[in-house]
């Protein structure tokens, strides 16, 4: 009986090793076919493409804009120290900040020497 037993047991698990891996397999949906392009479509197509391209071209310009107003002058082209709005001077049409009214006297006597470190004139 003991073999019997055994062989029983083995025929169960080689029966449900079959059945768990067969599984049940799902059926895949047929393809669709292929749809014909249209010049409607194309047409689509092209307006979504420039539509694209506009944005691209309006988020690049925001981005200069942007990019242009973080160049602010912080620090005094003589000294270095923090600049104070109220002591300025006007160079090439673009403002100059200073530290302090003796900076701004040694900027005048001889610009060119300090314009290098000015994020305004950087190119």
């Amino acid at each position: 009986m003991n073999r019997t037993f055994r062989a029983a047991i083995l025929w169960t698990i080689v029966l449900v090793a079959v059945v768990l891996g067969s599984g049940c397999k799902k059926k895949e949906a047929p393809a669709a076919p292929a749809k014909e392009t249209t010049m409607k479509d194309m047409q689509m197509q092209a307006e979504d493409t420039n539509k694209a391209a506009t944005a691209t071209a309006e988020d690049t310009n925001k981005t200069a804009t942007t990019a242009m107003a973080s160049i602010e002058q912080t620090t005094c082209p003589v000294t270095g120290d923090k600049i104070d709005k109220n002591v300025f001077v006007e160079y090439k049409g673009k403002k100059v900040y200073f530290c302090c009214s003796m900076c701004k006297g040694t900027f005048e006597k001889d610009p060119e020497k300090y314009v290098a470190k000015l994020p305004q004139f950087q190119k």
